[in-house]
């Protein structure tokens, strides 16, 4: 078995996505416990949508976190998917590489928690670094996207968002937590350019980030990609 693959069925103790604190109000970690609540919610969701099917049996399953933060929700679904697929796939190595590459993807909100979020997923936070437990990227970034979106302000206001005009209109070296996912008007579109023009992905799951003043973003735009088998799951 290839060490770097064994690391990913190693234990955590203790798991450092239980002792990091939130950054901001936009950046609100998720705890693992809870995140696993969610996904046994989605197991059986799913079974009950697809003829009482092992949705981490299926190799053919798409997941999207559209507002990645410490990568745990994209972890703990890697977690479950490398013991589902064992049978199909029994080369632990190979197995890894097809989840990480084919099955698993993310959009992160800010430089640093795609970092974070790398360094959870593929236990480094370039994913063809030295120290990623996956040999299938030749990028960096690899199936956790960030690049810098800009608010399209109209009067004090973002379009897309409602974010003040205020407080989010940075030099470039800030962040202004403008998310890929919601500043578009065409959100197929997006994830096409994204992750390729064919993408479509079955379970869409995460923990929306809140913005400063105004509330969370999804009480004023939630956004759901239709999919034959899909489940969208917030929380």
């Amino acid at each position: 078995m290839n060490e770097q693959a064994g690391f990913t069925l190693r234990g955590r103790n203790p798991d450092v996505l239980t002792c990091i604190a939130n950054l901001s109000n936009d950046e609100v970690f998720t705890p693992p416990e809870f995140a696993n609540r969610m996904l046994d919610t989605l197991t059986e969701t799913w079974a009950a949508r697809n003829g009482g099917a092992n949705i981490w049996a299926d190799s053919s399953v798409t997941f999207l976190d559209p507002f990645t933060k410490s990568g745990v929700f994209l972890r703990e679904i890697t977690t479950r998917l490398i013991a589902g697929l064992a049978e199909e796939i029994p080369d632990l190595q190979t197995r890894v590489d097809h989840i990480l590459t084919r099955q698993i993807f993310g959009i992160a909100i800010t430089k640093l928690t795609s970092l974070l979020a790398r360094r959870s997923l593929y236990c480094s936070k370039f994913a063809n670094g030295e120290h990623s437990v996956t040999r299938g990227f030749s990028t960096e970034g690899g199936n956790i996207w960030f690049e810098r979106i800009e608010h399209h302000w109209e009067n004090a206001k973002c379009s897309f968002c409602g974010a003040p005009r205020a407080l989010f209109d940075r030099e470039p070296e800030l962040e202004n937590h403008a998310y890929a996912f919601i500043h578009t008007n065409d959100i197929k579109a997006r994830i096409g350019e994204l992750f390729g023009a064919d993408m479509q992905f079955d379970v869409i799951i995460g923990n929306p980030p809140y913005q400063m003043t105004g509330g969370c973003w999804r009480h004023q735009r939630l956004i759901h990609l239709p999919s034959v088998r899909g489940a969208s799951v917030q929380s």
